[in-house]
């Protein structure tokens, strides 16, 4: 299994290290990410300019690569061929905020699944609401977000999920125990 893990928070973010971790569990990871934050830029494409792919250590000493692009130019290398693939999952987040109705459209952690997906690689954009879960005093913020990540992918992949679906994850920010289940 070969999994394709982007955000667009940034190459540094720690949900992209969390969800990185957790998709390690499953199989061998790739991380390309933004170089910079590149929050609610949508579906942005570079044209004209040059895109630029560098590598860089993530807080664990692994390595990840860091793009000048969007969150969907990030993905869009990879998939055509900057980077080792092919690649059986493209997992994107963990996005500190939920992306649920129009928030959607502005995304680029949703956005850069959906690249994925135009790619031919079944997809997963991962959201969790962080200031839910500091309010409350959990620890790690995107714990709960990272398990139910994993569990989903899972699914995907045993599932054997068509090459065409996108699913967009939102998790509560509360501690795993409290989280009653899935809903689709």
């Amino acid at each position: 299994m070969r999994i394709l893990v982007t955000n667009d928070d940034g190459v540094y973010a720690p949900g992209l290290l969390a969800l990185k971790n957790a998709m390690s569990r499953l199989g061998e990871v790739t991380v390309i990410a933004p170089d910079s934050n590149r929050s609610a830029i949508g579906h942005a494409k570079t044209m004209h300019k040059p895109l630029r792919m560098d590598p860089v250590k993530l807080a664990d000493g692994s390595q990840a690569f860091a793009s000048t692009g969007s969150p969907a130019d990030c993905v869009a290398l990879a998939l055509l061929g900057a980077l080792p693939g092919p690649f059986d999952l493209v997992a994107s987040g963990i996005n500190p905020n939920p992306n649920v109705g129009h928030d959607v459209t502005y995304s680029g952690t949703v956005t850069a699944a959906m690249e994925g997906l135009i790619g031919g690689v079944p997809a997963l954009a991962v959201s969790t609401d962080t200031h839910q879960a500091q309010s409350i005093g959990i620890g790690d913020p995107y714990h709960a977000a990272a398990e139910y990540a994993v569990r989903v992918a899972r699914m995907m992949i045993e599932q054997n999920l068509p090459k065409d679906v996108l699913l967009s994850l939102n998790v509560p920010g509360l501690p795993l125990e409290k989280i009653a289940g899935l809903q689709v």
